[in-house]
């Protein structure tokens, strides 16, 4: 009975890591794919500008997979068991996106676990535990270092002044999406799951999920959204935490039926 247990939850972990592993190749093909297009092919002109607003949407969204994805990776949820290739993963992601380093993020979020919405918590700002702009300002200060500062100011000198990439296109379709997918990142993942101004929270966790279905928690935060979910199962993917959510709603129910 050991034995069979065992082996299903290693043919559970290998069907997580298969499937994680191929999100992860999907979305970041689709953003190095925009971002090559979008710096080096399309020309950007007025008639091509809605085009242009269309695909640095896509791309934010897709700039915060790329974190979600690397934020499985610390969790060791993208692939369960696979130390190095969570890491390996996860790092790169992490530095393509902001310059970010591996393991001071890891450990800053491992942290926010610890000390979830209250001192101590890196993401969060005990001044200001209800104001957004505020709040946001101390999360950018405490994550965009140096680091972030020298890796986009080397990628935006290179494009610009090497490989003579008009500085508007870097603006709207490298720099935009960055920024916003930021604010997409800290609105949805952050401030709405732990700000203290909506009331009370369930437990010790002081996170809240939102009641958006299932395609629109995709498109706000990759269903980063169901927030208190996901402190309750850190090892539970981005791409499995809906299935979670409904089987925990199922139980209540069942408990108080």
């Amino acid at each position: 009975m050991h034995y069979a247990s065992s082996l299903r939850s290693r043919r559970s972990g290998n069907r997580q890591a298969v499937i994680g592993l191929i999100l992860a190749a999907l979305v970041f093909a689709g953003w190095l794919g925009i971002h090559v297009y979008a710096m080096f092919v399309f020309d950007l002109t007025w008639a091509s500008l809605p085009l242009a607003l269309l695909m640095a949407a896509v791309q934010c969204w897709l700039s915060v997979g790329l974190f979600i994805i690397s934020h499985d990776a610390m969790h060791g949820s993208l692939v369960p068991g696979g130390r190095r290739i969570n890491t390996a993963v996860g790092a790169s992601l992490l530095f393509l996106y902001a310059g970010f380093v591996w393991r001071r993020m890891r450990e800053a979020h491992f942290a926010h676990h610890r000390h979830a919405g209250r001192a101590g918590d890196p993401d969060f700002d005990e001044q200001h535990p209800t104001r957004f702009w505020r709040w946001y300002a101390t999360f950018i200060r405490r994550y965009f270092g140096w680091n972030s500062i020298l890796f986009v100011s080397t990628v935006v000198t290179l494009y610009w002044l090497v490989l003579d990439v008009p500085m508007t296109k870097i603006v709207l379709l490298y720099g935009a999406p960055a920024i916003l997918s930021s604010l997409q990142l800290f609105y949805f993942g952050t401030y709405r799951p732990h700000n203290h101004r909506r009331g009370a929270f369930a437990d010790q966790h002081n996170a809240r999920s939102e009641g958006f279905g299932t395609l629109r928690s995709l498109a706000t935060c990759f269903h980063f959204g169901y927030h208190h979910e996901h402190h309750l199962a850190p090892h539970v993917p981005w791409w499995q935490l809906p299935a979670w959510r409904r089987s925990q709603v199922s139980k209540a129910d069942m408990v108080t039926a």
